[in-house]
């Protein structure tokens, strides 16, 4: 299980208290950790069973509601506290810039016409823009009293501008293949 995922699904236990995997679940889809922490609903579960057995959570009931399936209650031991902290120190403090699948494309770039990776590059920069525009409406909405808790709003502003950066860059590329500069 990736460092992430362990920090995401032990912070969000932590802020929650005791919980069963279903509402933790809704939780962290609510804040958007889809998309912003790259992680996959059904792999929630499978942390908190990993996270169950390496004794970081803890089972502290079960139960059932009609026929529904079985519900499981979690919560954090004190070594599944002393692993958050440590994740969290390790996830703020690292500066390392994780590999984008843009590189690959860009070792081959002088492959193709360049008017036509121009107009890729710009047609990124309009939707990576938009896309940034649509997160800050996000975060609009969390900081108006959303469900969502207001400290989750930075992981936002962090991707919006992390797709502002990558849009600018977008833009100047396509200017410099339109200036030939690659030609």
């Amino acid at each position: 299980m990736a460092a992430t995922t362990r920090l995401l699904v032990l912070g969000a236990l932590r802020e929650t208290g005791p919980v069963h995997g279903y509402d933790l679940r809704r939780e962290l889809l609510s804040w958007g950790a889809a998309e912003w922490a790259n992680v996959a609903p059904g792999s929630i579960y499978n942390a908190l069973k990993s996270l169950e057995k390496e004794e970081l959570l803890e089972v502290v009931g079960t139960d059932r509601q009609g026929a529904r399936p079985e519900r499981t209650t979690y919560r954090l031991t004190d070594a599944g506290e002393a692993e958050f902290q440590r994740l969290l120190r390790e996830n703020l403090w690292d500066t390392r810039v994780p590999n984008h699948p843009l590189l690959i494309g860009l070792a081959f770039f002088p492959h193709l016409p360049a008017d036509e990776l121009a107009a890729a590059m710009r047609r990124r920069a309009e939707e990576l823009r938009a896309r940034a525009e649509s997160i800050r409406d996000g975060v609009r909405s969390i900081l108006a009293g959303g469900p969502i808790p207001r400290h989750v709003a930075e992981s936002y502003r962090f991707e919006a501008a992390q797709l502002d950066g990558e849009a600018t860059w977008a833009a100047e590329f396509a200017g410099r293949l339109e200036n030939g500069d690659y030609a």
